[in-house]
């Protein structure tokens, strides 16, 4: 298993956004460079990992009521119960899950992400997402490359800027999976509260955190090619699919899920 090699060592020095991210999810797994972050960025900021959250709860739990049964979760981040594999080996309790992630911190706490119910499987590898190639080698390993597969990218490739090809990074992923996989992707929106963005976009950068929010144009770009699922390219709270209507509110975060033809 992945997860018991060399556990590398922890920068404290420097924020990383897995543990910003749960600073404001309310989370005790981060150090004083990440709470600075986090306390400077407006209170929107919590709504909208709050939105995240309960977004990737949704879809992933669409996707297994649908018969996936597959998933691939990139920029997994530090566990959040409940964790993919909670929700859709609940509805599928032989759903196998592959999570990557590239801050040590979250490799530390891997073994949350292991438990897995003993009809399926869960297994954790440290990797960028910059690297898609060594993910999907070591997907290999664990998943069915010829039946669907569920690919999460949730608030991740808005910390890639353009001169990172993060469209090219998400074509090489979308690729390699079979047909009737689906891609589930949130966004921070550039377009929707643009202030807010600026702002936010600035309290990173400070803490050296480059980031690329984007237009709806810009995170439609992604799904090229792909079938976008009902609502379509949403905010966050607009997608839903067979459950009752999320608490309608304001939203900085684009969300979509599509199927790979």
């Amino acid at each position: 298993m992945t997860a018991d090699a060399p556990r590398p060592t922890i920068d404290t020095s420097r924020p990383h956004p897995a543990r910003v991210y749960d600073w404001l999810l309310g989370g005790k797994d981060n150090y004083p460079v990440d709470e600075a972050v986090g306390e400077k960025l407006p209170p929107e900021s919590k709504d909208a990992a709050r939105q995240n959250r309960a977004f990737m709860q949704r879809a992933s739990a669409w996707l297994a009521t649908r018969g996936v049964d597959q998933f691939l979760d990139i920029g997994t981040g530090i566990p959040t119960e409940p964790n993919l594999h909670q929700i859709v080996q609940g509805i599928v309790p032989s759903a196998r899950v592959v999570y990557t992630d590239n801050d040590p911190i979250v490799l530390r706490h891997a073994e949350a992400l292991l438990v897995s119910r003993p009809e399926g499987m869960t297994d954790y590898i440290q990797a960028d997402v910059r690297n898609p190639l060594e993910i999907l080698e070591h997907a290999r390993g664990l998943l069915d490359f010829e039946r669907p597969i569920g690919l999460s990218l949730i608030a991740l490739m808005h910390f890639l800027p353009d001169d990172q090809d993060p469209y090219g990074i998400v074509r090489t992923l979308v690729d390699a999976l079979p047909s009737g996989s689906h891609l589930v992707l949130s966004h921070a929106a550039s377009d929707l509260y643009s202030e807010l963005a600026e702002r936010v976009t600035a309290e990173y950068a400070k803490g050296g955190i480059q980031l690329g929010f984007r237009t709806r144009a810009g995170v439609g770009r992604f799904f090229d090619g792909l079938d976008l699922v009902e609502p379509g390219l949403v905010t966050a709270p607009e997608w839903f699919k067979d459950t009752a209507r999320p608490e309608p509110e304001g939203s900085g975060i684009y969300t979509a899920v599509a199927r790979i033809p």
